[in-house]
């Protein structure tokens, strides 16, 4: 890093008190503070109260944010038959079988931000495991992106789905959209987020779910969020 992005970033982090904030006051700080030339990501990144190496502890899910994302995902539908015919109508961006398959597992192709699979053609996708797993890309039923409905699959995919899912530390990464969105939707989009890993709160987790959020944008400082709204039982 530049000594100039340097300062830039403590000037920055100076204009962050040392103390939790509401999202509401945590949103539009930090677009005040951001200082990139280019349209940064927000990002939400949670501490979780879990032991992700137990599976009854495992937090993942997918929500669709209310204001998107700011940029519209290139979706690859991998399908057969009419379901070809179905994703291209939904808007999907790629389409194909056996042969999107081969061009994966024979280039290492993975110039796409989503991929949706019928469940005929798992037998095929799943020897990508290791070319799309660690990317995040792995077509899942639990995410909605396995499933003989391609078309509302793409469709959600494009209104700015977002997945989530608890890393080896118990931590969740994920963006939420743009600086340059109105605050209002950014902050929906936030409060959105939040409320849907709430909800994927596992029974066998035990004392404060959620530990610690920080919200920022790519280069800027984090910002701490109260987590007391995320932790009552009424929600």
């Amino acid at each position: 890093m530049s000594r100039k992005t340097g300062k830039k970033y403590s000037a920055a982090s100076k204009q962050v008190e040392r103390k939790a904030y509401p999202l509401e006051q945590a949103v539009p700080l930090v677009q005040k503070i951001k200082f990139a030339k280019f349209d940064e990501t927000v990002e939400l990144h949670l501490r979780l109260g879990v032991d992700p190496k137990h599976a009854d502890q495992m937090v993942r899910g997918t929500v669709v944010l209310p204001n998107g994302l700011g940029k519209s995902k290139k979706v690859l539908v991998i399908a057969s038959g009419d379901k070809q015919r179905e994703a291209k109508e939904a808007g999907a961006d790629l389409v194909g079988g056996d042969d999107m398959v081969a061009k994966i597992q024979n280039e290492n192709w993975t110039d796409f931000d989503a991929v949706v699979a019928t469940p005929d053609m798992m037998r095929s996708v799943g020897r990508l495991g290791k070319i799309l797993g660690p990317r995040g890309l792995m077509p899942n039923p639990k995410t909605g992106t396995v499933t003989v409905d391609v078309a509302q699959a793409v469709k959600e995919v494009k209104m700015g789905k977002v997945e989530f899912r608890v890393d080896k530390t118990g931590v969740i990464h994920v963006p939420v959209g743009k600086v340059s969105f109105a605050s209002d939707k950014l902050l929906e989009n936030a409060s959105t987020l939040l409320q849907a890993v709430v909800k994927a709160k596992p029974s066998a987790a035990k004392g404060k779910y959620v530990r610690s959020v920080t919200i920022c944008s790519t280069m800027g400082p984090g910002v701490p969020l109260d987590v007391t709204p995320y932790n009552l039982k009424a929600v």
